[in-house]
């Protein structure tokens, strides 16, 4: 798969299709015990691509009357590695199917928490592809 072809494959319906927006409520009520404590909304989006890496963002909004603040955030790329909610070892594996034949998900890593703006903050994921 040509790196200039994920952006066909990688549209706003399959993107909240792959990181349906509940998703980000269901962290929180896990995790407070409320979904509604929660002071960002989180989403995922595409970045780039070349031959071996495809580059993905779990996108973090900040919630009308929330703080975003960085401190709340840096640590997260640890906690969102391993969390069942989040779960993107089986994001990448769907990612993966997306794909087809042509090209595979291998390892993946998450990268550190990026500021982008006071109301939003990045984390990559970083997935290593096999042609």
């Amino acid at each position: 798969m040509a790196p200039d072809s994920f952006e066909n494959v990688f549209t706003p319906d399959t993107l909240l299709k792959l990181f349906p927006r509940e998703r980000a409520d269901e962290f929180f009520d896990a995790l407070f015990g409320d979904a509604s404590e929660g002071a960002y909304d989180i989403s995922l989006g595409y970045r780039s691509a070349d031959h071996n890496t495809l580059i993905m963002e779990l996108q973090l909004h900040e919630r009308p009357g929330r703080c975003l603040a960085c401190n709340l955030t840096h640590g997260l790329p640890q906690v969102f590695s391993r969390h069942p909610i989040i779960n993107v070892n089986g994001l990448v594996k769907e990612i993966d199917t997306l794909l087809g034949d042509t090209v595979s998900c291998k390892d993946w890593s998450l990268g550190y928490t990026e500021q982008r703006g006071r109301s939003l903050h990045v984390i990559p994921i970083k997935i290593s592809l096999e042609h």
